[in-house]
């Protein structure tokens, strides 16, 4: 990989752009913070408590809005869907969902889409397209609607691909989200995903290959030269830009001299026409942070999961950038993120890739010796930054943000000392799919909606995801978070088949807790081809291969052909803890519903009950590959070899 970093230092003069003025590039320019006086009464910290929890004014007024404008005819909506597919709904849902039980008892939803790079980046965008109202295929399946009815909307490593690009692009379609839509002349258009080019090696030639990384790390060069430290989750965050945020399409990929997405923000969402109309959930990203102070016995093995469960979890969202684990329990502003101090502010600094890129920084798991790192495909970057971007001292493989936290909680927070933190994929502590900023109690989430599309055997999901959340909210954090019961060990997953269909988890819980609706990439639908089970070193898939996913991930989505009960199996679900709240009964379709979905349900057999050919769709499914031994660490060196 060395000569290919070695023709990039040379494409600087054969470019005509001398070292000097190599970070002045309009990327260059425009992905550089800049730093000011800071407005008159700003403020660096929010407190957010541990036992009574408070939003920001912004997610406040937000979520208030989103709740009286949009969701009361959103779920009617939605509601039309489920009643088209003719399944006899008892009346509380229809009740309920019409509004006719006041505004309290509207069920209030979040979605959480999982980590698994490219893959599942498409397979989390092919299950929101199967509950997008927008989509009449969907619609008429009786699934589509439930998109727009979810108060919030979480992203993790390959799901904040999915979530970044889909909200900073003004929410399109995801057909249009995928593949492009009406990029015209605007600079900052949307050209969609470009899966057909490799992420890292976009031409498949050595010396384009090398312009390419000679590009990217020269757009970051002007940051560093700022003050800003710069590592490869920079350079990382620039290979993003061509594919998840605006200003790239097939046409001008190639341009080394675009900005491609530089200077779009991630606190500029707010200023999107849909945002501003309260049309689309509140997003938020989740990324892990590692530590010189980290106790390492609380993680969960030492393969693979190198962040401790007790480390704090990071999340950003539109407004703010922070913590609502107790040892923390503190909020920055989004719009300032990089700001230390309550004089000199810094603007700038959350770039929308940035933000996915930390969210997806997993090159620390790869840093086992520096032959290994510098042979892998990252090589040429890392050995690009160390010639052209000199940082003695400074960990080149984490996301590094000065830290706005510096000083707070001390004694309980872990980075209450350090200059800079240092965030990696949300998914390093086991927890890879984006659940905790959905427990947080004072958001009231009634039921989640969680999407796993993981590689954890044989590239499908296990539900390893929950039981690390399970963990994490019972035995360290139980006073911010609640969290249903799932299965305590693999053991118990892998006997009940729990990843060979959707489960309810929390179906019969006693605590207040959501309701979690469980959607695994874990099986083949009965009679198709595997085709969402891609590895996770696959960086480029053609539009076929996307589009596949899609049609595929449609049918586990919305069970079409294997249950024509599961839409009203799913309103049933998603009105479960608002109908607690009105004091109604199950009853009807909602009895054999949970009694054949919840885990624990009184059905032995999944699907008993259900269409006549949903238990061959079963037995053909656990037929369709085999239990192989978790390798977590092999699967990450192997996307970076």
């Amino acid at each position: 990989m060395a000569p290919r970093a070695l023709l990039g230092l040379g494409i600087l003069s054969a470019l005509g752009l001398p070292a000097a003025v190599v970070g002045q590039t309009a990327a260059a320019r425009a992905y550089t913070p800049s730093v000011g006086a800071c407005p008159d009464g700003f403020s660096l910290h929010r407190s957010v408590g541990t036992s009574n929890q408070t939003l920001s004014p912004g997610e406040s007024a937000y979520i208030s809005s989103r709740k009286s404008n949009i969701l009361p005819g959103a779920w009617k909506a939605y509601l039309a869907n489920v009643q088209a597919t003719e399944n006899s709904l008892p009346s509380y849902v229809a009740s309920i969902l019409n509004g006719e039980n006041g505004a309290s008892a509207y069920p209030t939803l979040g979605i959480a889409t999982s980590g698994g790079g490219y893959r599942a980046a498409i397979f989390g965008a092919g299950v929101l397209n199967a509950l997008d109202g927008r989509n009449q295929t969907s619609a008429q399946a009786g699934t589509g609607g439930l998109l727009q009815s979810a108060t919030y909307i979480s992203g993790l490593s390959g799901g904040s691909w999915l979530l970044t690009s889909l909200v900073q692009a003004d929410f399109p379609m995801i057909q249009e989200l995928a593949f492009g839509y009406n990029f015209s002349s605007d600079s900052n258009g949307w050209g969609g995903w470009l899966a057909s080019y490799d992420l890292l090696e976009p031409s498949d030639d050595p010396v384009e290959d090398g312009v390419y990384d000679t590009a990217v790390v020269t757009e970051v060069k002007s940051k560093h030269d700022a003050g800003f430290p710069v590592t490869i989750a920079d350079v990382w965050a620039r290979a993003l830009a061509r594919h998840f945020v605006n200003g790239t399409n097939s046409d001008n990929i190639d341009d080394i001299t675009g900005t491609h997405g530089a200077g779009l923000l991630f606190s500029q969402i707010a200023n999107t026409s849909t945002f501003k109309t309260y049309g689309e959930p509140f997003p938020v990203v989740v990324a892990d942070t590692v530590s010189t102070s980290q106790n390492n016995s609380n993680r969960i093995s030492d393969e693979g999961d190198l962040v401790p469960l007790t480390n704090p979890l990071y999340e950003f969202n539109v407004y703010e950038f922070g913590s609502y684990d107790p040892v923390l329990a503190t909020f920055t502003p989004m719009q300032y993120l990089g700001t230390t101090n309550t004089s000199v502010c810094v603007t700038g600094f959350d770039q929308a890739s940035f933000i996915e890129a930390s969210s997806s920084e997993l090159f620390n798991e790869a840093n086992v010796t520096t032959e290994i790192l510098m042979n892998s495909s990252m090589g040429p970057f890392f050995q690009l930054l160390n010639q052209t971007i000199p940082e003695p001292g400074m960990e080149l493989d984490v996301a590094t943000y000065p830290n706005p936290f510096y000083g707070v909680g001390s004694g309980t927070y872990l980075d209450s000392n350090q200059a800079y933190l240092g965030l990696v994929d949300g998914g390093e502590d086991g927890e890879t799919i984006p659940l905790q900023p959905l427990l947080v109690k004072t958001r009231g989430v009634d039921v989640i909606f969680a999407i796993d599309a993981t590689a954890d055997t044989n590239n499908y999901a296990d539900g390893s995801a929950l039981i690390a959340t399970q963990n994490r909210t019972m035995n360290i954090y139980p006073q911010a978070y609640s969290f249903p019961p799932v299965p305590t060990d693999m053991s118990a997953f892998n006997a009940q088949d729990l990843t060979s269909h959707p489960t309810f988890f929390g179906c019969n819980s006693t605590a207040p807790t959501p309701l979690l609706i469980y959607m695994p990439n874990g099986y083949t639908p009965h009679g198709q081809t595997p085709v969402t089970n891609t590895s996770t070193t696959q960086l480029k898939y053609s539009d076929a291969e996307v589009q596949a996913m899609f049609d595929q991930t449609f049918t586990m989505a919305t069970l079409e052909g294997i249950d024509s009960q599961w839409p009203a199996c799913l309103a049933c679900a998603v009105v479960d803890r608002a109908r607690a709240r009105i004091n109604a009964q199950r009853s009807g379709i909602c009895d054999t519903c949970f009694a054949t979905y919840c885990y624990g349900g009184s059905n032995s057999t999944w699907g008993a009950g259900t269409s006549s050919n949903t238990n061959a769709a079963r037995s053909a499914t656990l037929s369709s590959f085999a239990l192989l031994p978790s390798a977590a660490l092999g699967i990450w060196l192997a996307l970076l070899m």
